[in-house]
């Protein structure tokens, strides 16, 4: 039986959709906010974060270790995550939970008390997870490149915040954003798997369709000027960890569907151009891979290799190459239609969780104010050619917006030899 899709928006704005697959036995769902790190001014870096660690530590009937107690007791999982633009609630439980599922991630979402005692503890908690990422390579050096690709804008700042700026919040701070920010026509509920409707619409109409107005409008977010140029972080490693950057497509953007295909060919798999060049005839990697980072007006595609301090000029040299020929011929059909199937069945076994069901119709309903059927995203990367995929590389592939972040010890090449790296 196909998944069946409704939605309803309550009097103030709330959106409730949910998508029935009565094949399974779960239900996911997720309270959504449009709202992330992009939203925060420079002394707020990191805000959305905090108060996403915050929404679990306890409300006015329940502690934090109570709300853990009371998920564990029914088998279910639930976390959070912060993004540049979305920050999201969620949970997964078998169907006869669902009340239970609601009435917690309800209690946690709408009645958090931000005590101060508990601020003071995940401050602690939230500058570990910063050192955490610090001592992990392949993590902190997306970030920096996030830093030198976009600049001090807020696409550039790291999402976790800084230590500074932890150290800065407050329980008063953190109430006062969320009281800005987490206002009803930004927030959408999504849920996916055995789940009626007309019962979750039921279950969360009241407490949700209590949530006030904004006191103010919300401000508009503005665009992120690209950087280019070599940026070398200095730092005591085995390896060098190189991320190149240039300009991506949006969200919205036509070209997406050709984005992905791209990114497919180029190091999106095991038979991609680059891993193949890179690892499996060179062996100068264990770890190279592009990316694409896409928000609601613009967006960054990458590449990432971790290689020997002596073999980083090359392998710059060569993910350059990769960019440069995919800039120069049209790819071949069989490579194109190799990665339109690899994207099309990660998107069809992806659609068989609940978890990216739930997360699917939601991310479309920010985005589009509609759902998006699978249907027809399918049939819009069949559709891609390969003078279109030509004409993108051409479009984004550019020196004058292009970054390389290298992060590691002293390199063997002169850095002016990295610098030719960035002519595309």
């Amino acid at each position: 039986m196909k998944p069946t899709l409704k939605k309803t928006i309550l009097p103030n704005g709330v959106r409730i959709l949910t998508l029935k697959m009565p094949h399974v036995r779960s239900v996911s769902m997720g309270v959504w906010v449009n709202v992330g790190a992009r939203d925060e001014s420079p002394a707020e870096n990191g805000l959305s974060h905090f108060i996403e660690h915050m929404i679990f530590k306890g409300t006015e009937k329940r502690s934090a270790f109570q709300i853990a107690k009371e998920f564990d007791a029914i088998g279910g999982q639930t976390n959070a995550f912060t993004g540049m633009e979305t920050t999201c609630y969620h949970a997964r439980v078998v169907d006869a939970h669902l009340e239970t599922m609601v009435d917690i991630l309800s209690d946690i979402f709408l009645n958090s008390t931000f005590d101060p005692l508990e601020v003071a503890r995940e401050r602690l908690v939230i500058c570990q997870e910063i050192g955490m990422v610090e001592d992990s390579p392949e993590e902190y050096v997306h970030v920096l490149a996030g830093t030198d690709f976009w600049g001090d804008s807020p696409l550039g700042r790291s999402i976790l915040g800084s230590r500074e700026t932890i150290e800065s919040f407050g329980a008063e701070t953190i109430k006062a954003f969320f009281g800005r920010l987490y206002h009803p026509g930004q927030i959408v509920i999504s849920a996916a798997g055995n789940i009626d409707h007309d019962h979750l619409t039921d279950l969360l109409g009241a407490p949700f369709a209590a949530i006030p107005p904004p006191p103010a409008a919300v401000p508009l977010r503005h665009p992120s000027p690209e950087r280019s140029g070599l940026a070398l972080h200095a730092k005591a490693l085995e390896q060098v960890h190189l991320c190149l950057s240039t300009r991506g497509v949006s969200l919205k953007a036509e070209q997406r569907f050709a984005l992905s295909l791209l990114n497919s060919l180029l190091g999106g798999n095991m038979s991609s151009r680059l891993f193949q060049e890179i690892r499996e005839r060179r062996g100068l990697a264990y770890s190279v891979y592009s990316h694409t980072a896409s928000y609601e007006d613009t967006g960054m595609f990458g590449v990432y290799a971790a290689v020997e301090p002596d073999k980083a000029l090359e392998t710059a040299r060569l993910i350059a190459q990769s960019l440069r020929a995919v800039k120069a011929a049209p790819v071949g059909a069989a490579e194109l239609q190799d990665a339109k199937e690899y994207t099309k069945g990660c998107l069809l076994l992806a659609a068989e969780s609940t978890d990216n069901q739930m997360a699917r119709i939601a991310q479309s309903e920010l985005l589009f104010e509609r759902c998006i059927p699978l249907e027809t995203i399918l049939e819009r990367l069949e559709a891609v050619t390969a003078e279109d995929l030509l004409a993108l590389a051409n479009t984004l592939f550019q020196t004058d917006q292009t970054a390389l972040t290298v992060l590691g010890p002293p390199l063997e090449a002169a850095p002016e030899a990295f610098r030719d790296c960035l002519t595309l």
